[in-house]
């Protein structure tokens, strides 16, 4: 007896995020993606409508992980700029088991400026992400931690402009002391 059909779809979704994270959408082939699928085309076919829905699906993995764990870390109890530091340091410290830089900062760029469909995924991804920065800076403001007159917008749209950039260079081969000069610097903002 076969696995269950979910448990065939998570895994192959698992797989193709990798994928896709380290290739892009269009240098990841759907015979790339039986490779780390470890599904045959007909099976990718099958299962998906195709590499696009694959992609789409993919995605929407990564971003419901990595804005679910920064959601968490926004919401809780400790000060602005303990929180801006942990966001900026899962940069600095990314794990060396996944691949570099961030499927969504690739996709923007990659499918962002030609593919409205990808684009309004990532939009909304970044706007969730851009209020929810917003609130714990301006939660930092109101508790003094943060000056008064900083713009918790303007603040939130750096962090988030700053995080993406480091996401850039790290796929761009900067090293860790780089990065972290980069975070350091940019703490100085809050």
């Amino acid at each position: 007896m076969g696995r269950p059909r979910s448990f065939v779809e998570d895994t192959a979704i698992d797989a193709a995020m990798r994928a896709f994270w380290a290739n892009g959408y269009e240098g990841t082939s759907t015979q790339d993606l039986c490779e780390a699928t470890g599904l045959g085309r007909s099976s990718i076919y099958n299962t998906f409508a195709g590499k696009r829905d694959l992609f789409e699906k993919a995605l929407a993995r990564y971003i419901d992980r990595k804005t679910a764990a920064a959601l968490e870390l926004l919401a809780g109890d400790k000060p602005v700029r303990e929180k801006v530091r942990t966001l900026l340091w899962w940069v600095v410290d990314s794990d060396p088991a996944d691949p570099i830089g961030c499927l969504v900062v690739n996709s923007m760029v990659e499918l962002g400026p030609h593919d409205p469909v990808a684009a309004d995924q990532l939009r909304r991804d970044q706007e969730i992400r851009l209020v929810a920065l917003v609130a714990a800076i301006e939660a930092g403001r109101s508790t003094g931690e943060v000056a008064a007159d900083k713009d918790a917008e303007t603040l939130a749209q750096f962090v988030v402009a700053t995080i993406s950039g480091m996401r850039v260079m790290a796929r761009g081969g900067a090293d860790r002391p780089a990065l972290e000069a980069i975070a350091t610097t940019a703490l100085t903002a809050l």
